[in-house]
């Protein structure tokens, strides 16, 4: 059963790449946006030290912000506005100045209610927006679909589609991983030049049905929404898979064979650093305001970092 499991998972992944030929990360400066998933950032250092391993390094910022969407959009029951990257996009161009933008949005563009054409058109209208002004800055633009959402362990927090409110925490909609599907397929379907999308439902909601087949309460994300290390590992193998990268066949042993390689722990803690430095210093606004002034300190770090992660095995 979990040579069945790591198969389905495997051709999943490999099935699912890049519907437009993929960018080369290699050597370029690349900025990654997205919400908390993203600010968690697992995934992130994942496919950064695939690229070390395959010798495509690139210099790589990461500042997903939690609780953000692209749609603008709000549910009602938020103690305060939901943050939209359009609102930050442009000073994250400047201050970063990349030359390609992998964009990971979608789980809190629905705010956890049923599907509707309203805000799968709000969804829409906002990667229509993120993308015109990447291409005007003169990036490459990755568009990730996103993860997916998951009610078997939020048994007591979800809610039917009749209920009379929806939102995040206990009144999540039970079907709400369907509305991630339809933003994942409208993604997919935009089809615009120079942007690439890389679908990463598709491969993640397999591997979770492969895995129920022997564990029916088995989850990536204990809370329905943000993936453990497990989850993290299989949306950067899909995203690695879609760059072109090889893969490894099990996730697992994959898992551990990174947590005994000093080089990835380097790789880490300098993805880590940077985004903590990098995302206030761009700015951003969830109750309040938040602006830093400088990432000089951080950037010292980090080249000292990059050094070791650089140096030959064993010196």
């Amino acid at each position: 059963m979990r040579r069945l499991v790591f198969a389905v998972l495997l051709g999943c992944i490999l099935a699912v790449r890049a519907v437009a030929a993929p960018p080369v990360l290699a050597g370029q400066r690349v900025l990654v946006l997205g919400d908390s998933i993203t600010q968690d950032g697992r995934y992130v250092s994942d496919l950064e030290y695939y690229l070390h391993a395959a010798g495509k390094d690139c210099d790589l910022i990461s500042i997903g912000l939690s609780s953000e969407t692209v749609s603008g959009l709000t549910e009602a029951s938020s103690p305060y506005p939901r943050p939209c990257i359009l609102e930050r996009l442009d000073r994250a161009l400047k201050a970063v100045k990349p030359s390609v933008v992998l964009a990971c949005y979608g789980m809190n563009d629905g705010i956890y209610h049923p599907s509707s054409p309203e805000r799968l058109a709000a969804f829409t209208d906002g990667l229509r927006q993120l993308i015109a002004t990447v291409r005007n800055s003169g990036a490459t633009l990755v568009l990730l679909t996103p993860p997916v959402f998951d009610p078997v362990p939020l048994a007591g927090k979800t809610v039917p589609a009749t209920a009379a409110k929806f939102g995040y925490g206990s009144t999540f909609y039970v079907g709400y991983d369907d509305v991630l599907a339809e933003f994942a397929r409208a993604e997919v379907a935009l089809k615009v030049d120079g942007v690439t999308v890389i679908d990463l439902h598709t491969p993640m909601a397999a591997a979770l049905a492969a895995r129920r087949i022997s564990d029916p309460k088995f989850f990536f994300a204990k809370d329905g929404v943000h993936p453990g290390d497990l989850g993290h590992l299989v949306m950067a193998q899909a995203i690695a898979a879609g760059l072109g990268l090889t893969v490894p066949a099990d996730p697992d042993a994959e898992l551990a064979r990174l947590s005994a390689d000093p080089v990835f722990a380097l790789v880490r803690e300098r993805r880590e650093l940077r985004s903590e430095a990098w995302l206030p210093y761009v700015g951003y606004t969830l109750d309040t305001p938040f602006k830093s002034n400088s990432v000089k300190a951080a950037e010292k770090t980090v080249e000292r970092l990059q050094q070791l992660i650089e140096a030959p095995v064993g010196k």
